[in-house]
């Protein structure tokens, strides 16, 4: 696996950050989250007066053998259709992109399908879906290893174009599982209480779901690192998100964390490398079964929580212009030693 050089930010900046933060011409602390927010931005980039350049949202797709055991009510097909979907600009990550000035970039993980070339979308497909972790392993170690270099050199691209603010998305029917899995592996939380709905399970479909994940964990039979765990029950997709987190991270980029299937994938990179949260803000809780469970675990404190259960990085997406109120707030409002006005705390 390829080697990052991630390490926590200089955290000699924080003092300067807060003090100029307390000294604006508000009471102290009244601004909440768009006061931790803004230092958090600070923090990141070194810097009093940060900026927001450029956001792109990836959004890596991929297909699942595990589908064929019947955990998800989204048929194998959905995850090239909407990819094309995508491409065209009519679904619900393109208005969000569109309305929040963000750039989307398309990439084929591990669609099982031939997607035509000239539709914008990035060729980086490992193989035509994972194979079935039921009975497998979903990926090889190779594969997961090609998987993070890919997600690293998007990622190289983005930056090179001048971002420095980037969400990341997911398209894969079924997809809900390996995160279930992966959830489960990281933080040790029961699986019963990581598997959920997922694309619209009912009560019986989810305890389906739930024998058949808990089956194939059953079935593991690999050398017991969390590595190998990721490996045998993860998606092509999630490996090159992780990457890209951890690219993101080593070139100093904000990272804006998505739903229940990107929170799993940046506790992946935080096993690997735990400064990668410190390069994380967290868009939203969603409402799938086990994500508030993850983000405590995690000890994150995501931005909205607005019902949400899309992917594409959507949450993400809604959540930037809290941040962008975070920076317009350090680097617009007045301090109290410019202005004629008492200090009123």
């Amino acid at each position: 696996m390829r080697k990052f050089a991630i390490s926590r930010p200089n955290q000699d900046i924080r003092i300067k950050l807060e003090d100029k933060i307390d000294n604006l011409t508000k009471p102290k602390g009244s601004l909440g989250k768009l006061e931790t927010l803004a230092v958090k931005i600070g923090l990141v980039q070194q810097t009093l007066t940060p900026e927001l350049r450029n956001p792109h949202n990836v959004l890596f797709a991929a297909d699942h053998g595990i589908i064929e055991e019947g955990v998800t009510v989204s048929p194998k097909e959905v995850t090239w259709q909407q990819l094309s979907h995508f491409s065209h600009g009519g679904a619900g990550i393109n208005f969000l992109c569109d309305q929040h000035g963000f750039k989307l970039i398309l990439v084929d993980a591990g669609v099982d399908y031939d997607i035509p070339e000239g539709r914008g979308i990035i060729d980086m497909k490992v193989r035509k879906s994972t194979r079935n972790f039921l009975h497998e392993p979903a990926m090889t170690s190779d594969e997961f290893d090609l998987c993070i270099e890919r997600g690293a050199q998007v990622v190289d691209s983005i930056h090179d174009n001048g971002c420095n603010v980037v969400s990341f998305g997911e398209m894969g029917s079924g997809n809900t599982s390996p995160s279930s899995m992966w959830m489960h592996i990281l933080t040790g939380i029961p699986l019963t209480d990581c598997i959920g709905a997922g694309a619209g399970l009912d009560n019986s479909g989810i305890n389906h779901k739930l024998n058949v994940l808990t089956k194939a964990y059953e079935n593991y039979s690999g050398d017991g690192s969390v590595k190998n765990l990721l490996e045998w029950f993860g998606g092509y997709e999630l490996a090159m998100a992780v990457g890209g987190m951890l690219r993101a991270a080593e070139l100093g980029m904000l990272i804006i964390v998505d739903g229940f299937i990107m929170t799993s994938c940046v506790a992946a990179a935080a096993h690997f490398y735990p400064a990668v949260l410190d390069y994380a803000v967290f868009g939203h809780q969603g409402d799938e079964s086990g994500h508030k469970l993850m983000l405590q675990a995690l000890g994150a404190d995501p931005i909205l929580h607005l019902g949400l259960r899309l992917g594409e990085g959507s949450g993400a997406v809604c959540a930037y212009p809290i941040l962008q109120s975070a920076v317009n707030m350090i680097n617009r409002m007045d301090s109290f030693a410019d202005v004629a006005v008492t200090k009123y705390f």
